[in-house]
C-alpha cells in the first residue's frame, strides 16, 4: 500500500483537515490540523475531491493534544479531542464568521467573546444505542462509530456527566445478564440538578424477573427508571414509585427552578446554559416597559428569566405539551406576567391572537432548520431588537441575510457559545437592531 503525503492548510466546517494533492485536487482528512504534514491513504475518490485516512502525522501542529477518552479514535460522539480547546473555539468562531459572510453576506459590528464552561462531563442529555453483537458475543452500549452505523464498543464517556458516563461498563454487564439482552435497543439519559433518569427502550415485553432486576440496578445506582415498550407515549416510570414524573434544573441567578420530563428538550450543558441566559439578558437590556415575544420557547428556559425584568413575555412553542410545561414552570416560580401559546411557526401565523399585539423585543431560538418562515411576521410586528439564538450557523447566516437586506435590521453583535466542547457543533447568539 503506497502512502501519499499532504500539507493540511485549513479545517472544513465539519472539522476535517483540508489540503491539495500534487494534482491540485482537494483532499479531506479526519483527525488532522492546519499546519500539519501527514501521510494518508485514499478512502473515497470523488470527481471534485477525495476522502482520505491519515496514517502518520509527520509534522504535528502545536495545537495538537492527547485525547482524554480511550475511545476517541472509534467513537463518533465527539471528534475534536485532539485539538487544544482554545483552538477549538477559534475554529468555531472562524466557521461562524465565514458562513455569515458566505450564506448571508453579513458582517457583524461586534464579535462577542466566546462563551465556554466545563469541557468534560458537561453533557446531561444523550441517547445511547444498545445492541448485542453476535460476532463479539457481547452487549454494546454507547454512540455510533465515526461515520458508521455500528455501535462503538465503549466502557465510559468523558463528555457525558459522570453519573452516566461512568455507568456504561456496568450497564453493559448488567444488560448481558437479562433475559431480554437482545431486545433492549436504546437508553435515553436525562440528568437534572440531583437526579439521573434512564429510559430503557425494549422491543419485546420484559419478563417479571427482568423488571425486578432493572429496579434493583436502579436502586443500586440511584437513578429514576423508566421503560419504553413502544412510542414516546408509552414511556412510564417504574421506580421510585413516588408519583413524581419530573426532573428539575435551577437558574440561581434568577431564583428559578424549572421542571422537565426526561424526554423534554433542555440544553445539554447546564453551566453554559446559565452563561447563555446571562448574555441574552445583558444584550436585551429589558425594562418593565418591554413586551417581549419568545419564539420557539420550549418549557420557558428564556421566557421565565426574561419575565423577571420585562413587563410581559409571550412564549410561542409548537408543542401543546411544552405550553403546559411552560405554565407549570410559571406557577412553580410564582410568575404571572407570562403567556404561553401553541403554534406551528413554520406556517403563516399572521391571524393568530398573539400576532395582533405589539412587542418591543423578540427572542427566537429555532431548531436547526432556522426561522425563515416566521421572519416576515417578525418584521410586521415592529420590534426594534431581535435576539437570535442559533444551533446551526448556516441557517443563522441565511436568516441574517433576510433580516439585514430585506427588513432593515443590522447585526450589532454575534458570538459563539461552546455548548458541545470537543465537537464541531457550533451554537451562536446574534443581536439585530433597527
Amino acid at each position: 500500500m503506497s502512502l501519499l503525503q499532504l500539507d493540511i492548510t485549513r479545517l472544513s466546517h465539519d472539522g476535517r483537515g483540508v489540503g491539495r494533492d500534487s494534482q491540485g485536487k482537494t483532499v479531506f482528512v479526519d483527525g488532522v490540523l492546519p499546519g500539519e504534514t501527514v501521510t494518508y491513504t485514499l478512502k473515497n475518490s470523488k470527481r471534485r475531491y477525495n476522502d482520505a485516512l491519515a496514517v502518520e502525522i509527520v509534522t504535528p501542529s502545536p495545537e495538537r493534544v492527547s485525547a482524554k477518552c480511550a475511545h476517541f479514535l472509534t467513537c463518533g460522539g465527539c471528534s475534536q479531542q485532539h485539538v487544544a480547546h482554545a483552538a477549538q473555539l477559534a475554529a468555531k468562531q472562524q466557521s461562524l464568521l465565514e458562513q455569515l459572510q458566505h450564506f448571508g453576506q453579513v458582517s457583524p459590528q461586534n464579535i462577542l467573546p466566546a462563551l465556554t464552561g466545563p469541557i468534560w462531563g458537561y453533557r446531561t442529555k444523550a441517547r445511547l444505542g444498545v445492541k448485542y453483537v453476535i460476532k463479539k458475543d457481547k452487549v454494546l452500549v454507547g454512540f455510533r462509530e465515526r461515520q458508521k452505523s455500528y455501535l462503538a464498543d465503549l466502557d465510559s464517556c468523558e463528555v457525558l456527566h459522570p453519573r452516566a458516563g461512568k455507568l456504561i461498563s456496568a450497564l453493559k454487564t448488567f444488560i448481558t445478564g437479562l433475559n431480554s439482552y437482545q431486545t433492549i435497543a436504546q437508553i435515553e439519559v436525562a440528568i437534572g440538578d440531583n437526579q439521573l433518569a434512564l429510559i430503557f427502550r425494549h422491543m419485546e415485553a420484559l419478563s417479571a424477573s427482568d423488571v425486578q432486576q432493572l429496579i434493583g440496578f436502579a436502586q443500586l445506582h440511584s437513578f429514576d427508571l423508566y421503560l419504553q415498550p413502544g412510542s414516546n407515549d408509552s414511556i412510564h416510570k417504574i421506580w421510585p414509585t413516588d408519583g413524581h414524573e419530573r426532573l428539575y434544573y435551577s437558574l440561581p441567578a434568577y431564583d428559578l427552578k424549572l421542571a422537565f420530563y426526561p424526554t423534554d428538550f433542555t440544553q445539554v450543558n447546564p453551566a453554559l446554559n446559565q452563561q447563555m441566559l446571562q448574555q441574552a439578558l445583558n444584550l436585551l437590556q429589558l425594562t418593565p416597559q418591554d413586551r417581549v415575544l419568545d419564539l420557539f420557547c420550549g418549557l420557558g428556559n428564556f421566557t421565565l428569566p426574561m419575565a423577571k425584568f420585562a413587563g410581559a413575555v409571550t412564549g410561542i412553542e409548537g408543542s401543546e405539551a411544552m405550553v403546559q410545561r411552560g405554565y407549570e414552570n410559571a406557577k412553580l416560580n410564582n410568575i404571572t406576567n407570562v403567556t404561553f401559546m401553541a403554534a406551528d411557526l413554520t406556517k403563516d401565523q399572521s391571524s393568530a391572537i398573539w400576532a395582533q399585539q405589539n412587542y418591543t423585543k423578540v427572542l427566537l431560538d429555532p431548531p436547526r432548520s432556522g426561522a425563515a418562515e416566521i421572519l416576515p411576521l417578525i418584521d410586521k410586528l415592529g420590534a426594534q431588537m431581535i435576539l437570535y439564538v442559533s444551533c446551526n450557523p448556516a441557517t443563522l447566516a441565511r436568516d441574517s441575510g433576510i433580516l439585514t437586506r430585506q427588513y432593515g435590521y443590522k447585526m450589532q453583535s454575534v458570538g459563539i457559545m461552546d455548548m458541545f466542547p470537543h465537537t464541531t457543533h457550533v451554537e451562536a447568539m446574534a443581536l439585530f437592531v433597527r
